[in-house]
């Protein structure tokens, strides 16, 4: 080989690992610009307790990701925290590149602060829970939240008000039709969409269990959100419906083009249908990755199964 190709075959790797940088790099840019939510050394304490302690996490543009942990780990806290229920004690929440929650310990709570990174936050910035749905997050609750002596059609209909294009003028000399028409025309759509359409008239507390879930979850897809946290969706549900309810998930995450955050203690389901996994006890975080990773982390069976703790 002359030196001349030596030499072209050098320009020509070392042109490739260029472009290779720039690959990564362009890919990275758009992981970051992808970002929908991210929790940062996230606290929230109660008194003396710290029920969240620490917790960061991360959740991209149409994951599905899954945070698990015992019963009492904190994680409808840090739901609470999310969605504006709790301000948190310390640490930010960011949605959507934007500041949505911040907290920093004041006063006597300065005092008593038992968490980490204390004096890393200097501000409290809070959003109520309307303001929150309205900036794209929806949820659901652990223990269902429906207005039971309301019909099908009326639960679902109240939260398209969130997006309700009218005011107390247009209320008041009734001229909102339209927009009415609208709010309902879209309801039905929904319904129909979601297969409780025929149980539109029924009132919501005479359907079975699982169906006041699906129906709870269609009420959250009215507000159209960006991202969708779920509470314990599959809790009181049997073997068959659990199934079903894996499905449902994956399929309004593409039909909507969500991004979903789950808890749940279903591990079956979590398995199944998480991109990835964040596992918390004792309100702190002790794994994180694929579902794989996690299942075989010590620290996570430990947790669950009472073994003797991890170091």
């Amino acid at each position: 080989m002359s030196v001349q190709e030596m030499e072209k075959r050098k320009d020509s790797a070392a042109a490739e690992g260029v472009k290779a940088s720039e690959t990564k790099s362009e890919t990275a840019a758009a992981q970051k610009k992808e970002n929908v939510l991210r929790l940062e050394d996230l606290t929230m304490q109660f008194g003396g307790v710290v029920a969240v302690n620490n917790l960061s996490l991360e959740v991209n543009k149409g994951e599905i990701v899954a945070l698990i942990g015992p019963n009492g780990a904190g994680k409808t806290t840090a739901f609470n925290c999310i969605t504006g229920v709790y301000q948190p004690t310390n640490g930010r929440i960011t949605f959507l590149g934007q500041t949505l929650m911040e907290g920093c310990p004041t006063g006597r709570a300065a005092k008593t602060y038992a968490g980490e990174k204390a004096g890393k936050y200097t501000k409290n910035i809070h959003h109520s829970p309307d303001e929150i749905c309205r900036a794209g997050i929806a949820r659901t609750f652990q223990n269902i939240r429906l207005f039971p002596k309301q019909s099908v059609f009326d639960n679902v209909l109240v939260a398209k008000h969130m997006r309700a294009k009218q005011n107390p003028f247009t209320a008041t000399f009734g001229l909102n039709h339209a927009e009415e028409k609208r709010m309902r025309e879209e309801t039905w759509a929904l319904l129909k969409e979601q297969n409780l359409d025929s149980y539109a008239s029924y009132e919501a507390g005479s359907l079975p269990y699982g169906m006041q879930r699906r129906l709870e979850i269609a009420r959250a897809l009215a507000t159209d959100p960006k991202l969708l946290c779920l509470d314990e969706p599959a809790a009181g549900m049997n073997p068959q419906e659990t199934l079903d309810l894996s499905d449902f998930i994956k399929k309004i995450r593409d039909q909507y083009h969500l991004t979903i955050l789950l808890i749940e203690h279903h591990m079956n389901l979590v398995m199944g249908i998480s991109d990835r996994i964040y596992c918390i006890d004792f309100g702190k975080l002790i794994a994180k990755g694929t579902a794989e990773e996690v299942a075989n982390d010590p620290k996570v069976i430990s947790a669950y199964l009472g073994m003797q703790e991890v170091v």
